[in-house]
C-alpha cells in the first residue's frame, strides 16, 4: 500500500464556544455575590455600560436587571432615567463626623466629654486570633532568639482547635534545637491562656486544664487520661470497675469535666467570619398563591450608554479606529445585558418548575418533598440538564419553610408499597424528627429507627438509616445516651 497526500473536502457540524457563549455560561453559574462583583467589574472595564439610577416602575419586568427594556439592538434602547445631578449622588460631607473625638452627635448628653474618653476609632478593631493572643503573652517572657524560633514554630503549627499538629522530634528537626529546649518552650506555651492550649490530643488538653485548676491528681484527671473512651460512651460502670470508685463519685467527676472543661481550647479564638446567605430568589405566598420573585436588591441596574450611541450616530467625521472601538464596546455591552436577562429568565423558569413539582413541600415542609431529578425540570422548561445544573448550583431561595439551596429540591427516589415514592431528603427529615423526639435515656438505635419508619410504610435497611444519620452528622446511639 502506497502512502500519498490527498486533499479532501469534509462537511461537519460542531458547537463553537464563542466568547459571548462563554460569557453567558459564566454568568449563569455565578451566585449572587459573584454576580455583583462581575457587574461592578464590567462597569469599570466597558465604558459603553453605565448604571441606571432611575427607579423601576411597578409594571416593569420582574426578571430584568435593568430599569430599561431588554436591549434588542444598538440604538434601540429607550432611556427612562432623568439626568443625575452631582448634588444627588454626592451629598455634602460633614468632616466633623470623622474627627477623633466625641461631639454632640456621638454622645447621649450635651456635656463636653472627658479628654480621655474613647473615640469612635477605638471601637474599630479586629478580633485577635489565637496566634496573636499567644504572641502577646509571649512578649512578656524572657526568651532568647533560639527559643523564640521554637515558640513561633509551635504556634504556627496549632490548628483551629488549639492542638499541636507536630511532635517533639519534628520541632527539633525543623528548628535545629535539642530535646530539652523544645520541651521547655512547649511547656512554656502550655502554661499560657487559654488553658489546655498546645496539647497533642483531647486527653492531654483536658489534663492540662485540670492541672491549672489544681486537680492533677484527682479522679477526673485519671478519667481523662486513661478512660476517655468510656467517658465518650457514658459507660460509668466500666469506669467504676477500672478505678475502683463508686458510681456517685464517677458521676460527680464526669459532671465536673463536662461543665468546667473545654475539649477544644482554641476554638473561641478561631479567626472565622460568618458567611451570611443572601437568597437569589423569593417564593412568597400571596392570597393563597405562591409567587416567584427575583432578588435584585443592591444589584446595579445597567443600560447601554446613550452618550456613546449618540456619539456614534452623530459624529460622521470620527476616525475609523475610534468608531470601531465604540462599536466593539457597544456590542460587548449589548451581549452582556442579553446574557444577564437570559440568566434571570432561566433562574425564574427553573424556580417556577420546581414550585410546580414540589408544591407540597412549600405547603407542608420537608417531609413532603418528592423525588426530583434534573431531567424532569429540563424537560418541563425545554432546556438542557447541564443548564439546570448550573442554575441550581450555589443559588438559594427564600421560602415560607426557610432558606434552601436550589440543589436541595433534587433528591433520589425511595419506593413504597402501594404509595407514592418518597425523596431521600424527606426520609432524612423523618429520621431527624424521630431522634429529636426520642427518650435521651433510651435513645433509638439504627435498627429501631428502621422499624419505626417501617410502621409508616417506609422500608429501608438499618445500614441505610446509619448512612443517612451520618450524613446529618448525628451521633450513634451509644454517644446520644444520657444517664
Amino acid at each position: 500500500m502506497a502512502l500519498e497526500l490527498r486533499q479532501q473536502l469534509k462537511l461537519t457540524q460542531k458547537l463553537v464556544m464563542t466568547q459571548q457563549l462563554r460569557q453567558a455560561i459564566r454568568l449563569l453559574q455565578l451566585n449572587r455575590l459573584e454576580l455583583s462583583n462581575a457587574l461592578q467589574a464590567e462597569l469599570e472595564q466597558n465604558p459603553a455600560l453605565e448604571e441606571d439610577f432611575g427607579i423601576q416602575e411597578e409594571g416593569s419586568n420582574p426578571q430584568s436587571l435593568s430599569s430599561v427594556e431588554e436591549v434588542q439592538g444598538v440604538g434601540q434602547e429607550t432611556d427612562f432615567t432623568e439626568p443625575v445631578r452631582a448634588a444627588d449622588t454626592m451629598p455634602e460631607t460633614n468632616w466633623e463626623d470623622y474627627a477623633n473625638n466625641f461631639d454632640d452627635n456621638f454622645s447621649f448628653s450635651h456635656e463636653t466629654p472627658a479628654a480621655d474618653a474613647p473615640s469612635q476609632f477605638d471601637f474599630i478593631s479586629q478580633k485577635p486570633g489565637l496566634s496573636a493572643y499567644l504572641h502577646w503573652q509571649l512578649a512578656h517572657s524572657d526568651l532568647d532568639s533560639e527559643e523564640w524560633d521554637i515558640a513561633l514554630f509551635i504556634i504556627g503549627n496549632l490548628n483551629r482547635y488549639g492542638f499541636l499538629e507536630v511532635d517533639l522530634p519534628e520541632i527539633m528537626e525543623e528548628t535545629g534545637c535539642d530535646h530539652d529546649a523544645a520541651e521547655y518552650v512547649l511547656e512554656l506555651i502550655q502554661d499560657l491562656d487559654p488553658p489546655g492550649i498546645a496539647a497533642r490530643n483531647v486527653s492531654e488538653s483536658l489534663f492540662l486544664q485540670l492541672e491549672r485548676k489544681g486537680q492533677g491528681n484527682s479522679l477526673a484527671a485519671e478519667i481523662v487520661l486513661h478512660h476517655l473512651d468510656h467517658l465518650q460512651t457514658s459507660n460509668h460502670a466500666a469506669i467504676a470497675r477500672a478505678t475502683g470508685r463508686k458510681k456517685p463519685e464517677i458521676i460527680k467527676a464526669i459532671d465536673f469535666i463536662t461543665s468546667e472543661l473545654s475539649p477544644y481550647p482554641g476554638l473561641p479564638y478561631a479567626e472565622e467570619n460568618t458567611n451570611y446567605i443572601v437568597p437569589d430568589i423569593y417564593v412568597k405566598k400571596i392570597d393563597g398563591q405562591y409567587v416567584v420573585q427575583l432578588n435584585d436588591d443592591d444589584l446595579p441596574h445597567l443600560k447601554l450608554s446613550s452618550h456613546y450611541q449618540e456619539l456614534l450616530q452623530s459624529n460622521a467625521t470620527m476616525q475609523k479606529d475610534s468608531r470601531a472601538y465604540i462599536k466593539e464596546k457597544l456590542k460587548d455591552a449589548e451581549w452582556f445585558l442579553k446574557s444577564l436577562h437570559q440568566r434571570q429568565r432561566t433562574i425564574f423558569k427553573v424556580m417556577e418548575s420546581i414550585l410546580r413539582f414540589q408544591h407540597d413541600f412549600f405547603e407542608y415542609g420537608p417531609t413532603r418533598l418528592k423525588p426530583l431529578i434534573l431531567r424532569d425540570v429540563a424537560e418541563d422548561i425545554g432546556m438542557h440538564e447541564s443548564t439546570i445544573s448550573r442554575v441550581t448550583s450555589n443559588k438559594y431561595v427564600h421560602t415560607p419553610q426557610g432558606i434552601y439551596e436550589l440543589k436541595y429540591f433534587f433528591s433520589t427516589s425511595i419506593p413504597r408499597e402501594g404509595a407514592d415514592p418518597l425523596a431521600a431528603e424527606s426520609i432524612r427529615e423523618r429520621i431527624r424528627r424521630l431522634i429529636k423526639d426520642e427518650d435521651p435515656h433510651k435513645p433509638l438505635s439504627d435498627d429501631a429507627l428502621s422499624k419505626k419508619l417501617a410502621e409508616t410504610n417506609v422500608q429501608i435497611a438499618r445500614r441505610t438509616v446509619a448512612k443517612y444519620r451520618e450524613q446529618m452528622k448525628i451521633l450513634p446511639v451509644k454517644h446520644r445516651r444520657k444517664t
